[in-house]
C-alpha cells in the first residue's frame, strides 16, 4: 500500500487502549505510515511497564508531567520538554511519577500497535497476570525481564 497524507485531530482519535492502567491512543499506525507509529500515552502515578526490550527503537517526548526512565544501568527523571530516545535492544522501564504524564511515543516497528490492541483485548487493567502479559508481549518480539 503506497503511503498517504493525513491528519489525526482530537475529534477523530480511535478510543484509546488500556494498557494495563496507561491510555494509549494510536495517532498512526504502521498501516497508515509504512515506517513508523506515533501514540499518545497518558499514565496515572505509578504506571509504566517492567524492565524489557524489544528489536526495535522507540523514542517519547514528554508533554506534562514527570517520568522516571531506567535505561539499562542508568535512571533518568525527566519532566515536560524532555526526549528520551531507545535504541533496539536496549533495557528500559518508565514509572510515571506524582501526578501522571502525558507523552507522545513513536517506534520504529510496524504493528507495536497490534501489540497494544492484544494487550487491551487480552489482560485485564484491574488485575493484570504478569504471566499473562509477558505471553502476550513475547508474541510481539518483546522479552520481559525478571
Amino acid at each position: 500500500m503506497k503511503p498517504h497524507a493525513f491528519v489525526v485531530t482530537p475529534n477523530s482519535y480511535p478510543r484509546p487502549l488500556d494498557v494495563v492502567g496507561e491510555k494509549l491512543t494510536v495517532l498512526a499506525s504502521g498501516a497508515d505510515t509504512q515506517g513508523y507509529e506515533i501514540f499518545l500515552q497518558q499514565g496515572p502515578e505509578g504506571s509504566g511497564p517492567p524492565p524489557h526490550s524489544h528489536p526495535w527503537d522507540e523514542s517519547f517526548y514528554v508533554v506534562k508531567g514527570e517520568v522516571e526512565f531506567g535505561l539499562g544501568d542508568e535512571i533518568a527523571i525527566v519532566a515536560a520538554g524532555s526526549l528520551v530516545h531507545i535504541p533496539a535492544g536496549t533495557i528500559h522501564r518508565f514509572r510515571v511519577r506524582k501526578g501522571g504524564c502525558e507523552m507522545i511515543s513513536m517506534t520504529a516497528k510496524l504493528g507495536a500497535s497490534r501489540m497494544f490492541a492484544d494487550i487491551d483485548r487480552e489482560i485485564s487493567p484491574e488485575r493484570p497476570e504478569l504471566d499473562k502479559l509477558v505471553g502476550v508481549v513475547a508474541r510481539h518480539g518483546v522479552t520481559v525481564m525478571a
